[in-house]
């Protein structure tokens, strides 16, 4: 028995009423108006056809994808970033392909996974989301080299890259130690301060916040992991009765750290987080954090891919404002 036929961009065109070049156009990212693009959409899916981006990539000038590189796959905050980015750039007949772009190496440290990205590189994507902080973005930018770059929930650290969109931490952090000191906290510490441009920035806006209140900020030097947190707040809660009262952590993983340590302890700790996760929002948690706006962030950063392609300038950099999601882990001193 004979395979059956795969339809073609020509049959498509044909039950749609259409020609092959608008078809074309249509699945290159190309303008072509909603009446006609839902006739195409339509026949193609009744049709079952598939365009084979792959070879498309190889013969044209670019692959008409959007390469979105995400920095962490298992952390939630991103994939929340991600979600909203493809969900508008497909409202916009954009297709995305995506991919991690840290492999970790033989002692467990994330690193630029070079080979993927080559590979990602060869497939010609019209443009390139990064999602996440990446440590060599710079070599990231060599690799896609003429391809433009925005990045969403990170810092850009000069790197050439089109646009950045992230949450505005100074206000962030600001409305974490504004929210403690109305609890009647003065004593309050900050875990943070190592993981890159981020938390430079959280830790500097930090120690700008206690100033403003008067108070004298104390840093514990931590990443954004659970352990990180958690070996804080223990160096923290050794110092006896001039020990922190309140802990403002530079994310939700490295706040949870903090909770275990002060539990282990039996230490009375009011702690806030940054990134409002799905953990954080665990009854079993209940953390107080700051709620970023990762769907706005994503959908910003995907309307500055589409600004750049269509030739516009985007604002270089957009800070998104953040709010404040206060839940049952910080009590009054």
């Amino acid at each position: 028995m004979a395979e059956a036929r795969r339809p073609t961009i020509r049959d498509v065109a044909a039950a749609a009423g259409v020609s092959k070049s608008l078809v074309s156009l249509h699945y290159s990212g190309g303008g072509v108006s909603e009446e006609r693009r839902a006739r195409i959409v339509e026949a193609a899916e009744r049709l079952g056809f598939r365009p084979n981006l792959t070879a498309r990539a190889l013969s044209a000038s670019d692959g008409g994808f959007t390469g979105v590189l995400v920095a962490d796959l298992g952390h939630s905050v991103f994939a929340e970033v991600v979600d909203a980015a493809r969900a508008a750039l497909a409202r916009s007949g954009r297709a995305a392909l995506l991919t991690s772009a840290m492999l970790p190496d033989a002692d467990g440290v994330p690193r630029l996974d070079e080979r993927a990205l080559a590979i990602f590189g060869d497939l010609r994507p019209r443009s390139v989301l990064v999602v996440g902080s990446i440590p060599d973005l710079a070599a990231l930018a060599g690799l896609v080299s003429g391809t433009p770059i925005v990045v969403a929930s990170a810092a850009s650290e000069g790197a050439d890259v089109a646009a950045t969109v992230r949450s505005d931490d100074v206000a962030g952090i600001r409305m974490a130690v504004d929210h403690l000191v109305s609890r009647g906290h003065r004593r309050i510490a900050h875990i943070g301060g190592r993981g890159g441009a981020v938390a430079t920035r959280r830790a500097e806006a930090f120690a700008a916040a206690l100033s403003a209140h008067g108070l004298e900020a104390q840093v514990a030097p931590s990443d954004f992991t659970e352990e990180g947190g958690h070996a804080a707040a223990r160096s923290l809660l050794a110092e006896g009765r001039q020990a922190p009262t309140a802990v403002v952590a530079a994310n939700d993983l490295a706040a949870v750290g903090a909770l275990a340590a002060a539990t282990a302890t039996g230490a009375a700790l009011a702690v806030t987080g940054y990134d409002d996760s799905r953990i954080a929002r665990l009854p079993q948690v209940s953390l107080t954090s700051v709620d970023p706006r990762n769907a706005e962030i994503g959908a910003a950063a995907a309307e500055r891919i589409l600004a750049v392609e269509a030739g516009t300038e985007p604002p270089a950099e957009t800070l998104v404002a953040p709010r404040l999601v206060v839940r049952s882990t910080t009590p009054p001193a």
